[in-house]
């Protein structure tokens, strides 16, 4: 059975930072590519950003320089520290896993709110 438990969410100032938390359980985690995506209300979902089980990584252009993803394989565990908050990064987070092999293999955890506001 697979499960990926975020966690790390809360409200929090603009300006302000947060570090998300995402524990992945029933994968063998390095062999995934892990990724963040986050829904606004009304809003398709989105990708926030990825890391390759080589820990290649890709962002979105509006979290460039203010959000990192990184990943520890022996915690089957991915990170998302968010730094200079905006109210417009305010959003469902949802934690990714995907495997691309003969068949393509997606998880996705429950998500976590995230609340930036003054």
């Amino acid at each position: 059975q697979v499960q990926l438990v975020e966690s790390g969410g809360n409200l929090v100032q603009p300006g302000g930072s947060l570090r998300l938390s995402c524990a992945a359980s029933g994968i063998i985690f390095s062999r995934y590519t892990m990724g963040w995506y986050r829904q606004a209300p009304g809003k398709q979902r989105e990708l926030v950003a990825a890391i390759t089980s080589g820990r290649s990584t890709n962002y979105a252009d509006s979290v460039k320089g203010r959000f990192t993803i990184s990943r520890d394989n022996a915690k089957n565990t991915v990170y998302l520290q968010m730094n200079s908050l905006k109210p417009e990064d305010t959003a469902v987070y949802y934690c990714n896993a995907q495997l691309k092999a003969f068949m393509t293999y997606d998880y996705w955890g429950q998500g976590t709110q995230v609340t930036v506001s003054s």
